[in-house]
């Protein structure tokens, strides 16, 4: 509770060490959320300026990263609401559903996509493939699989049950395995 007191009292140490702490995992996490560099930087101040006007109510029941990342989390949703809306209709549904036979089981085993991970030029594809991803696939692909948080956390902080992030993430692994075999990487991720 001493640091969340020295928070409170906004000591610039406290605060000092908060945003040393977690400036580039937010501006990463922006980043992969599909903001431009300049967008993320703004938004990363917005969090942090968020993060002192709220700071009163923060209860200290969750890490203050938790609450950066939620803050940060309906900052780039309110940036998004501004860009086109998701459709209704997603196509990756005829995808997702052709991956399974009439018992359940995978017609083809998938490729794990962490291993694909270690080529730049991968690494690049799946960026692209990232940009892709309906918002809330993209959030619980990126603070799970990128910023490596808890399922309970990422829950929390998009205020779903860890069920449904589950099941975002694993529609999400999908949507991408889907974007990448289009992109001409089918080799690679069969």
């Amino acid at each position: 509770m001493e640091g969340i007191d020295r928070l409170r009292r906004r000591e610039p140490a406290a605060l000092q060490a908060v945003v040393d702490e977690n400036g580039r995992r937010l501006f990463r996490a922006a980043r992969a959320w599909g903001l431009r560099t300049e967008e993320a930087e703004d938004v990363v101040q917005e969090v942090f300026v968020t993060f002192l006007e709220t700071l009163d109510r923060f209860e200290g029941r969750s890490r203050v990263s938790t609450w950066l990342y939620g803050i940060l989390h309906h900052k780039c949703l309110e940036r998004g609401r501004v860009r086109a809306r998701e459709q209704s209709h997603d196509p990756i549904d005829e995808a997702f559903e052709a991956r399974f036979d009439a018992s359940g089981g995978w017609k083809e085993t998938p490729v794990d996509l962490d291993r694909l991970v270690g080529s730049s030029e991968t690494g690049a594809a799946i960026e692209g493939c990232l940009g892709t991803l309906p918002q809330p696939q993209r959030d619980v692909f990126v603070l799970r699989l990128i910023e490596e948080l808890p399922a309970a956390d990422v829950a929390r902080i998009l205020g779903r049950t860890v069920t449904h992030v589950g099941v975002l993430l694993h529609r999400a692994r999908t949507r991408l395995r889907t974007c990448l075999e289009g992109r001409g990487w089918a080799a690679h991720v069969r």
